[in-house]
């Protein structure tokens, strides 16, 4: 039975992490990661690979592991992988990689995602740096956005010899790993910074507080300052909302906002930015976007309850985030549906009126359609809401750039296998394109838009 259950991974107590924003999980050790590591079938046929957005190769990072060749292991994933650290705490490898895992299919998949994370770290505390390209190529290229597919399109761009240059509108470079993602699940000084810097190691040049569409143009770059070719990976943080009753009212905020006022801005340290501290909080949304606001409204003192109008198997977070949620001690209110925010005269929120829910046939995305129960609303009591109902593009950098085609939901329109737009050299991917959604994804789609500016080049 010993090689069919993965190595367990050591992690907070849940009564101890619920009072403080240190990471939950604490990682491999040396021991544990080679001993985990030889549950590798290295298969000759490697499903994992094809289940990795980036194709890592997976089985040949696992072997240098067992191996201890550690920092072997890490120049393999670099190949593919401008963010080990951070995929190996945030993807959703029960879906993806370790859902193809063959190890799995008698027994616990190989821990992939563990793995990563063990050998990016070890990296990083043992001073390795992935490989710059030999000789740059003369091309210039221009990357909006520091968040994951800007990193990794100009972490590939770099590999490959081009001078790239990255604009990121905030002061900090990161995008939504910086902003959205708590401390105590992606440590921002610790790991994403290390990251970035493992990018700029490369050649790779970064501005700050730069607002494509309002510091400059995409235009303007590209006839006035000489960039070549452009990729947007501007992402998508614009909130949305219900539109129900009191949704303007005094203690309502989008996930976006609350986690970046916590994140980027460290209010959760009792700074000069302030943060609600709410003493009973309702999260809006099922999403891991929702997980975290939740769970960060935790570790600041509330009661928090999440409402979702679909059950716990429509769930569109990570099983390891509700778990984690759960054992905190964070309530789920599931099959039901705010309708109204409730406030005081002086319009501040009193709390959420819900109707209950209950699944009928399944709807477009395949999950079965919430349909509300007649007469069974109810008042749930709170002092903050926080709306975690997905994200947006910002319409800015559409809207300032002559020949860039959007779909109706404002997000960019771009080919799905190099990230080609429809204006000539300017590419698109991640949530820009697609709308919220994972970092993995954006992070592949960040590596064809690499792949699909060279091709452009070359065929110049």
């Amino acid at each position: 039975m010993d090689g069919l259950v993965r190595v367990p991974i050591s992690e907070q107590e849940p009564k101890v992490r619920a009072t403080n924003f240190e990471e939950v999980c604490l990682g491999y050790t040396e021991e544990e990661a080679v001993k985990e590591a030889g549950r590798c079938l290295n298969c000759k046929n490697p499903k994992c690979v094809g289940g990795c957005p980036v194709s890592i190769n997976i089985p040949a990072f696992i072997h240098e592991v067992k191996e201890r060749n550690f920092e072997k292991a890490y120049q393999i994933i670099s190949e593919s992988s401008a963010l080990p650290a951070v995929c190996g705490r945030v993807c959703p490898q029960e879906t993806q990689c370790e859902g193809q895992c063959i190890r799995g299919i008698k027994g616990e998949a190989v821990a992939i995602g563990k793995l990563e994370r063990f050998v990016a770290d070890w990296a990083r505390e043992n001073g390795v740096k992935p490989t710059p390209a030999a000789q740059k190529n003369g091309h210039k290229v221009a990357v909006i956005g520091s968040g994951p597919s800007g990193l990794t399109c100009a972490g590939d761009l770099a590999k490959l010899g081009y001078d790239v240059t990255i604009f990121e509108a905030l002061q900090k470079a990161g995008g939504v790993l910086v902003y959205g993602i708590p401390e105590f699940r992606l440590p921002k000084d610790k790991v994403v910074a290390a990251e970035v810097e493992n990018v700029k190691s490369l050649g790779v040049k970064l501005e700050t507080n730069v607002i494509i569409g309002k510091s400059i143009t995409i235009d303007e770059l590209m006839e006035e300052e000489g960039f070549e070719a452009v990729f947007i990976g501007s992402g998508a943080g614009l909130p949305r909302f219900m539109g129900i009753p009191g949704e303007q009212a005094n203690g309502v905020f989008s996930a976006n906002e609350f986690l970046t006022r916590s994140n980027l801005m460290k209010a959760y340290e009792d700074s000069d930015t302030p943060i609600s501290r709410g003493k009973k909080v309702v999260v809006v949304g099922g999403g891991n976007v929702a997980m975290d606001a939740a769970r960060t409204a935790l570790r600041l003192g509330a009661e928090v309850h999440v409402v979702y109008r679909r059950s716990e198997a429509e769930l569109p977070a990570r099983a390891e985030e509700v778990h984690h949620a759960k054992e905190e001690g964070i309530q789920f209110d599931l099959l039901q549906n705010p309708v109204e925010i409730l406030t005081d005269d002086k319009g501040w929120v009193t709390g959420v009126r819900v109707i209950k829910m209950e699944l009928g046939e399944p709807d477009e995305s395949g999950r079965r359609r919430p349909v509300e129960v007649e007469g069974s609303e109810y008042n749930i009591d709170c002092d903050t809401v926080i709306m975690s109902l997905g994200t947006s593009p910002n319409p800015l950098i559409s809207s300032t750039t002559e020949g860039l085609e959007v779909n109706r939901r404002g997000c960019i329109v771009a080919e799905e296998v190099d990230g080609e737009t429809s204006k000539a050299a300017v590419y698109a991917g991640g949530d820009a394109v697609t709308g919220a959604a994972t970092v993995i994804l954006a992070m592949g789609a960040g590596k064809a838009a690499a792949k699909g500016i060279d091709a452009y080049f070359k065929h110049q």
